[in-house]
């Protein structure tokens, strides 16, 4: 009896990679020499993919030359490197990787926070550089007595939330609408819970709605006490606004996981001392990337074994085969 053949667009962990292989005949796009004539001879018979938010976009044009493509088990919580609306059109699910990594991205959430208030990297750099021979490293902010704002109070945001609650600040949040069941404050735009807050933290969904949600006019907003923390989407920040604002003071630092064109990072972020910058790592452990893994393998073997997804977008939800 042949096996369902899967494509993994990019590599991933060699547990994943492993799993798949016992399960499937598993196709390594990135290991096609003539990717062309790969996609001509084995593309139709490929039905279910596996793609990481890591590797770029999954385009529509890929797609096309895959016409038998049931499920695509996507590597992360986000999902904007699948157009899962077209993928919806196409009648193909998606899955992503949800609660597996919420504790960990809020884990270094609060630790860029901190690290970005009190210049934790740039002490490390003083006292190693011998700094701290000549003089005391200088006096930092606080996080003391700060109002948090956080962007988006999903499972993250709400995990985020727990952690500063024992940190004795003011917590207040944005979304798309009211939560009945959250009792901290609700600001129906961000530009109105910027002003409310000395710490913006976003954990919002990426994707062409949230495109620039945090422009100049919510940095302006946020005021020369306020810091920006972004571990969502690089696409949800307009960069250029936000180096402007960090260059003239209209905001006091920002620590940023995430960037527009990744792993490209502008050198003007690079050149600035007082910002945190970290390359994308929010659940770069080995325990919750093994357990994203786990989850993006599980939902292809359920879905062959007839058991539908376990974790579909809502853009695809599962509602029984058509056969």
């Amino acid at each position: 009896m042949s096996r369902t053949d899967i494509l993994m667009t990019a590599p991933m962990m060699p547990v994943v990679i492993e799993t798949l292989d016992k399960a499937f005949t598993l196709h390594r796009l990135w290991e096609q020499d003539d990717r062309e004539a790969f996609l001509e001879t084995i593309g139709p018979r490929i039905r279910g993919i596996a793609t990481s938010t890591l590797y770029g976009r999954l385009e529509a044009s890929l797609l096309d030359r895959l016409p038998s493509v049931e499920i695509i088990a996507s590597f992360g919580v986000g999902y904007d490197n699948v157009d899962a609306a077209e993928a919806a059109r196409r009648g193909i699910v998606v899955t992503n990787t949800p609660g597996v990594l919420d504790d960990e991205v809020a884990d270094l959430t609060i630790g860029l926070l901190l690290a970005t208030l009190r210049k934790i990297p740039q002490a490390d750099r003083y006292l190693r550089e011998g700094q701290w021979l000549k003089a005391p490293f200088p006096l930092s902010a606080t996080l003391r007595e700060r109002k948090v704002g956080i962007v988006g109070l999903g499972r993250i945001g709400k995990a985020i939330a727990r952690r500063l609650s024992g940190f004795d600040v003011g917590i207040a949040y944005h979304g798309r609408s009211r939560q009945p069941d959250v009792a901290y404050p609700y600001y129906p735009t961000v530009t109105d819970l910027a002003q409310a807050s000395d710490v913006l933290i976003v954990i919002t969904p990426g994707g062409p709605s949230t495109r620039h949600l945090i422009d100049a006019q919510v940095l302006q907003a946020l005021g020369p006490n306020g810091v920006l923390i972004n571990v969502a989407r690089g696409s949800v920040v307009d960069e250029q606004a936000l180096i402007e604002a960090l260059r003239s003071g209209t905001i006091l630092s920002a620590g940023l996981d995430v960037y527009e064109d990744e792993p490209r990072v502008p050198q003007e972020l690079i050149a600035m001392e007082h910002v945190v910058l970290l390359p994308h790592v929010a659940s770069g452990s080995v325990h919750t990337r093994k357990a994203m893994g786990k989850l993006v393998a599980d939902n292809l073997i359920a879905w062959f074994d007839d058991k539908g997804p376990l974790t579909p977008v809502p853009e695809t939800p599962y509602k029984g085969r058509v056969d």
